[in-house]
């Protein structure tokens, strides 16, 4: 029988690293990352033939589970139709109603083929609609694998940034300031110098990239004072968060209107896509109505669409926001007991069905804050739980999620694995 290490060993001669993400090759944890056959529901089956609970739920998009009913029937309908014409079709219209319907901040919508292209056809618009170059970004949130959005903090208070990787110019990286999530008055001074040349701020409204971490009070309130005060746009990046918590965004949790909201993940029901959409004034600058140019073949693929427009149809219908909060409550109580009574110290950090486990002793509220948590017992935190049938984020910095699939017996077998998992660490 062909194993994960044999296909991760194959994959390696032909794929860099073995995997087409680089958190797929399990570095943050060691060992084999697990290839996967199929999922239904809440689980995940490996091509060893194990079965996991799966909290990862490719990174939070299956909001229903995988492979719900619904969502494959209207895949199934539309591929049988066709799967890319490269011209338009109805069905992207019906998704854009949708979710101008749901996001108060949205008049008109652009869609993309990922969270990425989301956030660099926004930063464009930004730049183009303020006329000028200057990007604010925040420490631990991340936007995708844009140039200049791969950056990170200069040598001093009040810098611009430097590339955070080879193959970023320093020219690129330098049109970035890059400041500390959560510090409100770090942002105030910094737009109080250089407000005046600053196109867009761009944040996760409730990071998810360096793990879990919700604004503090007053902090995107902060943010769109500011940037109104200064004429410039304010990004939320909703690649994670939006239709998440609630059926309008993470803005509409914080009563926080941004200019220009990216979305992604659970807009395409686990298929690829994303987009940016904002006020009329700001999306008309888009070509073929303005100057800023964007395209893309597969923009608006209709298999995408359809099993998005099914999977926000449930969200709509259902409205499951509270039974996920309750759940996922459930959850992480559950965990924080066991490790209270292990004498473990671990701090979770949660919104809504979206959550962090940091073995750290103190609050986690910033990237500075994250780093000091034990990576190395995570790593083992992480197998414990894989031996058991319970898949975690293979990183100490990323989120966990669960699904509408996940009912209050695989909570509880995730919570006993836990229970055990922390056991050992305290032998």
């Amino acid at each position: 029988m062909t194993t994960n290490l044999d296909l991760f060993e194959k994959a390696k001669k032909v794929i860099p690293g073995g995997v087409n993400s680089p958190v797929r090759a399990f570095g943050r944890v060691g060992g084999t990352p697990r290839f996967i056959t199929k999922g239904l529901g809440p689980y995940i089956y490996d091509t060893d033939g194990k079965k996991y609970i799966d909290h990862v739920l490719s990174w939070g998009p299956m909001i229903l589970g995988h492979c719900h009913k619904k969502v494959v029937e209207a895949i199934k309908t539309q591929a049988g139709k066709g799967m890319s014409f490269g011209a338009p079709t109805e069905l992207e219209t019906a998704m854009a109603e949708v979710i101008c319907s749901a996001f108060k901040s949205i008049e008109q919508i652009r869609f993309v083929n990922s969270g990425t292209e989301a956030t660099m056809s926004a930063i464009r618009l930004a730049r183009a609609y303020t006329e000028r170059d200057v990007t604010v970004k925040f420490e631990g949130c991340y936007h995708g694998h844009v140039d200049s959005l791969l950056s990170k903090a200069g040598s001093g208070a009040l810098t611009f940034a430097i590339p955070d990787t080879p193959g970023v110019p320093q020219g690129i990286a330098s049109t970035t300031a890059v400041l500390r999530y959560n510090d409100i008055k770090e942002f105030e001074e910094f737009m109080d110098l250089h407000g005046h040349a600053v196109a867009a701020v761009i944040v996760e409204p409730v990071a998810g990239n360096m793990g879990v971490v919700p604004p503090k009070e007053g902090f995107l309130s902060s943010l769109r004072e500011k940037t109104t005060a200064h004429g410039t746009l304010l990004i939320f990046d909703e690649v994670i968060t939006g239709f998440r918590f609630c059926f309008g965004g993470v803005q509409d949790m914080y009563h926080v209107t941004p200019d220009i909201t990216c979305l992604g993940k659970i807009i395409g029901g686990g298929m690829p896509v994303g987009a940016f959409g904002g006020r009329r004034e700001i999306m008309s600058l888009l070509a073929p109505e303005g100057p800023v140019y964007q395209a893309g073949t597969l923009s608006g693929n209709p298999i995408a669409m359809a099993s998005g427009i099914a999977t926000l149809e449930v969200l709509r219908e259902d409205r499951p926001y509270k039974a996920l909060d309750e759940m996922m409550g459930m959850f992480t109580r559950g965990v924080q007991d066991a490790a209270r009574q292990k004498g473990i110290p671990v701090i979770i950090n949660r919104v809504g069905s979206m959550a962090s486990l940091f073995f750290n002793g103190s609050s986690v509220e910033d990237l500075d804050t994250v780093m000091k948590s034990d990576g190395n017992r995570y790593a083992k935190f992480f197998h414990s739980m894989l031996d058991q049938g319970v898949y975690l984020a293979p990183s100490p910095f990323e989120a966990l999620f669960i699904s509408t699939a996940h009912t209050t017996d695989v909570i509880n077998r995730s919570i006993e694995a836990a229970r055990h998992s922390l056991t050992m660490l305290r032998s």
